[in-house]
């Protein structure tokens, strides 16, 4: 065993405040030198700090005078020593004012307002050093491999039309992406690596495997297609190894081991989004007009039982087996009275994530946030008044009070008043994003559930956030959480990460384009010709929490999919997962080819140049 250095052997204590005083790569290459000093380096509260300083948070809040009990070291008065102005501190930010009270008020301001800064909740577990890299490290895109068409040129990709989330082994850090393709196949990327490449192709069924409807011959393809419209076409169980896929009025469900259909449903008009599948919750699925609880669960059950059935009196009468074999019940349905759901959103119970409770919320082309119980399904249970066109929701278990919100971000609540507005009993947060008079809307919602006589769960709508000013000037499509902050995507290709509050902007990220920029196009800089992010997906796993920096996104342009990472290093393009078998004579050739191709461009403008300097020789002069 190797002996520790000196360093090593002081107390942690004043190991953490030598640490304060080095810069981020030092820290991060001390940590590699030993266990010990990785775990010293890797101190919760000192990278909580660290994402402090680092925040927007501070640059763009002015610290308030508090009144005449502010004195710094000299015992003047904080108001006579700042500018007599009705603002104060213009041109101080938080820390430098602090750096005037005296030592034992200036610690206790800087705890106060690291209190109204933090954006956890009792409970929650951080990890504070990847917090800071997903709010400081350089973002990369990395695009998927793009599958090829089977029947058409090697070069021609198949378009992705929906992504989901496969887990398989919750003790495992293993993730899939399962989408539908163009030509009615499926395919499955590894997300991780786990087993292939990042962002290769695990595996893709033949064509058409998702327009055989259950009982048709193989040879039997019906003209059903994937629709590009909807968003929410693909839902994943990981416990029963099942997916779900919208096609026109069919709800297909898939076993993802085998890549073959096990049942198809049908309904009465196009299902144009469903929720996420749970294995302790039926699936919700909206169609144009009305809303379905498709407990799927419960006919792989009864198709198990009639399986075991044996009829110990056989005779020539049908037995009640036969008689019901085909019926099937008909399903809970809720009308919706206006048409065009484009989310369903289960959340948490109050305090417990990955916990769902009876609620389901709905958003879409209509002006208000539905709300149902399951319990009480197809009953509606009340609903919140947007004014815009919503298209994705999320949650999270905790508490919101737009008015505590409000002045924690001006730096005005006590560490006494935030620790009461985050224990707000059977508190939870609803957060939405679409559109506001052609604008993007952020909203939150702040949700109380409370314990009536009779034994009734009653919500009730007590707070209420609408960013439609600074959160985008195009529309949002998608609103996930990741980490302690909230990520979007909108119309313009960006993605903007918040802090909770919706309004303090931490940082945002262009995705680009799939395709690489490997010559000078006039198109390829015109803004808006980048991709735009149509869906969100936390690629965060059970079994990865303690892997540092593995809360990656998932991104689907609605052609392809692609991986939000945060690393020093270059992003990926789909051309990468192909394999070069040129010969060096061929890529000779072909660069030969294109510096030709660039001399007679060239050429062609500056005989274009001469012919508009004679013409212009020739015109007359005024």
């Amino acid at each position: 065993m190797a002996a520790k250095s000196r360093l090593e052997l002081l107390p942690h204590e004043i190991l953490l405040h030598i640490i304060q005083f080095l810069l981020v790569p030092d820290v991060v290459n001390l940590q590699s030198v030993s266990k010990q000093l990785l775990r010293i380096c890797r101190d919760n509260p000192h990278w909580r700090g660290r994402c402090l300083e680092n925040s927007v948070f501070l640059e763009r809040v002015s610290l308030f005078r508090r009144g005449s009990d502010w004195f710094d070291e000299e015992g003047i008065p904080l108001s006579r020593a700042a500018p007599t102005d009705h603002h104060p501190l213009q041109y101080h930010n938080a820390i430098e004012a602090i750096g005037l009270l005296s030592s034992r008020k200036r610690e206790r301001e800087y705890s106060r307002i690291a209190a109204n800064w933090d954006p956890t909740f009792p409970g929650e577990k951080t990890s504070w050093y990847h917090e800071f890299i997903q709010r400081n490290a350089p973002v990369v895109t990395n695009w998927f491999e793009r599958p090829p068409a089977l029947d058409g040129p090697a070069e021609e990709a198949v378009d992705v039309r929906g992504a989901a989330l496969y887990e398989p082994y919750k003790t495992e850090n293993q993730l899939f992406a399962v989408s539908p393709l163009d030509d009615g196949s499926i395919c499955i990327w590894d997300v991780k690596g786990s087993k292939v490449k990042k962002g290769s192709i695990l595996s893709r069924s033949r064509p058409g495997v998702l327009w055989h409807t259950q009982g048709t011959s193989s040879g039997n393809v019906s003209n059903q297609s994937v629709d590009r419209g909807i968003i929410e076409c693909v839902s994943v169980d990981s416990s029963r190894r099942a997916a779900f896929f919208a096609l026109g009025n069919n709800l297909v469900e898939v076993d993802l081991q085998t890549q073959r259909v096990i049942a198809t449903t049908n309904f009465e008009r196009v299902v144009m989004t469903m929720s996420a599948a749970n294995p302790t919750v039926p699936l919700t699925v909206g169609t144009f007009n009305g809303l379905y609880l498709h407990d799927y669960r419960e006919k792989n059950v009864l198709r198990n039982q009639q399986e075991e059935v044996v009829d110990p009196f056989p005779t020539q009468s049908p037995n009640l087996s036969s008689i019901l074999g085909d019926w099937q019940p008909l399903p809970l349905y809720a009308a919706l009275a206006q048409p065009g759901p484009q989310y369903i959103h289960h959340m948490d119970r109050p305090g417990q994530r990955d916990e769902l409770s009876d609620d389901i919320f709905v958003a879409g082309r209509f002006t208000s946030i539905l709300h149902y119980d399951r319990r009480m399904f197809p009953s509606i249970m009340g609903s919140l008044h947007s004014g815009g066109r919503l298209c994705s929701l999320t949650s999270l278990p905790y508490p919101f009070s737009s008015v505590d919100s409000d002045l924690r971000r001006r730096l005005e609540l006590t560490e006494e008043q935030v620790t009461k507005s985050k224990n707000t009993t059977g508190g939870r947060t609803l957060i939405a994003c679409g559109e506001y008079n052609t604008k993007g809307s952020l909203e939150i919602y702040g949700l109380t559930s409370t314990l009536e006589e009779g034994g009734e769960m009653y919500i009730s709508y007590d707070s209420t956030m609408k960013n439609r000013q600074t959160a985008s000037s195009s529309k949002l499509l998608s609103v996930i959480n990741h980490g302690n902050r909230i990520v979007f995507a909108d119309g313009q290709g960006y993605l903007k990460w918040m802090e909770r509050d919706g309004f303090t902007e931490v940082r945002r990220h262009k995705i680009g384009k799939v395709e690489k920029v490997t010559h000078r196009s006039l198109f390829g800089a015109m803004p808006g010709s980048d991709d735009i992010a149509r869906k969100l997906l936390s690629a965060r796993t059970a079994a990865g929490n303690g892997i540092c920096n593995d809360d990656d996104i998932l991104i689907w342009t609605g052609e392809t999919l692609g991986l939000i990472s945060f690393s020093s290093g270059s992003g990926s393009s789909p051309e990468d997962f192909v394999e070069n078998t040129r010969t060096p004579e061929e890529m000779a050739a072909e660069e030969e080819e294109q510096v030709y191709a660039e001399r007679m461009r060239l050429a062609l403008e500056r005989q274009a140049d001469e012919v508009r300097f004679v013409q212009n020789l020739g015109m007359p002069r005024n």
